[in-house]
């Protein structure tokens, strides 16, 4: 099987989206992404990412392909763990301090900064409604976080995410306090805790 092909099979098997480091693990040179897009078969979208013309344009997916340092959080990751009600109008990621933002922030994506030691603290893997792969913090990280943001978010949001979060049979209590300490918000989320039980 020659490179074209390989390369026509990839994308079917991606679902319609490829990325460049995807061909390359592959060993398919880059100048065969440049045939197939100028043969109408893929479009280049962003940087290193190509979309077939009957796929669906997966945002999520494509933000996390083009910034790998990026996880989903905050109310984001209240939309991927049904949390809230609301779709995300703006993504919002989280990223280790360092890391320059400007790039996302010039395409309206929400961008919080932790220390390197928290930014994989929580770190999950869950699928876009796409059915494609995205970093995202847990339920337990993600409530410490809009916790810390508090000041920053829709109240409703925030209460709401709790309550739910609270009724939720797969919540983890322990995980939550156990990431509240090393956050320094322990005793705002036994506030709430004490309130909502």
């Amino acid at each position: 099987m020659g490179h074209r092909e390989k390369l026509i099979n990839l994308i079917e098997e991606k679902n319609g989206i490829l990325l460049t480091k995807d061909a390359e693990e592959h060993g398919i040179p880059r100048k065969y992404m440049s045939i197939l897009s100028k043969e109408g078969l893929i479009e280049r979208v962003a940087q290193g990412v190509y979309l077939s013309p009957d796929a669906f344009e997966d945002e999520m997916y494509i933000t996390q392909a083009r910034y790998g340092k990026a996880v989903f959080s905050h109310e984001t990751a209240l939309y991927f763990h049904d949390l809230t009600d609301r779709d995300p109008v703006q993504l919002s990621v989280t990223l280790p301090y360092g890391y320059n933002a400007s790039n996302l922030k010039n395409q309206g994506i929400k961008v919080h900064k932790v220390k390197k030691e928290f930014h994989e603290l929580g770190l999950i893997e869950l699928k876009t409604v796409f059915n494609r792969p995205v970093k995202v913090y847990d339920k337990e990280r993600t409530i410490c976080d809009i916790i810390r943001n508090r000041n920053n978010m829709d109240v409703a949001i925030l209460n709401d995410a709790l309550k739910r979060y609270m009724r939720d049979k797969d919540k983890n209590i322990n995980k939550l306090l156990n990431y509240a300490k090393k956050f320094k918000v322990y005793s705002i989320i036994r506030k709430y805790m004490e309130i909502l039980q």
